[in-house]
This record gives C-alpha cells, structure tokens and sequence, in this order.
C-alpha cells in the first residue's frame, strides 16, 4: 500500500536538528522524499509497523509530530502531481 508520510521535528535546538535528520533517514530507507518533509512509501503491513515504531523512538512527542495518509493500493488514481518530479517511481525498475 502507498502510505504518505508528513513530519514536522521542532528544530529550534540541537537535540531537535539531530532528531530530523534521523527521521528523514530512516524515511529515505523505505520510500522517496516528494518534498522536503514529505514522503512516498510502499509499505507491506509488517513494514508499516516497524517504521511507526522506529519513527516513535526517534521524535520527542511533545514537540515534534508525524502523520501517516494511507492510500491504499489503488493510489495511482488518487494521486495527482504537477510540476517537476524531483524523485523516481518507487514502484518502477531499478538496475544497479
């Protein structure tokens, strides 16, 4: 399923600038960033639960936030972009 995941990581000090970097890290390691705090993830259910946990882990819930837009399988009729396409298609061939 595609799920769009949206964070926002207070990064007025030090503690809360290592905390986005570790957020999107770990989000760059199941999807591609659409925008700057915005990404595309092809997630199993399995995959979904261990990212919400390791995400969970790495914010401070009192001033940071993360949301989760599932969009199920069917996302290709849900989802419309104009503009430059900065990133590659997480479901298409990747030769390395």
């Amino acid at each position: 399923m595609l799920v769009l995941i949206t964070y926002d990581v207070n990064t007025e000090s030090e503690s809360g600038k290592r905390r986005l970097r570790k957020v999107a890290k770990q989000c760059v390691n199941y999807g591609r960033r659409v925008q700057n705090s915005v990404f595309e993830c092809i997630l199993d259910y399995a995959q979904c639960v261990k990212l919400k946990a390791s995400l969970l882990e790495m914010i401070d819930p009192e001033k940071d936030s993360i949301r989760f837009y599932y969009l199920g399988n069917n996302h290709k009729t849900k989802v419309e972009h104009l503009g430059v396409d900065r990133g590659m298609d997480i479901e298409g061939l990747m030769i390395l």
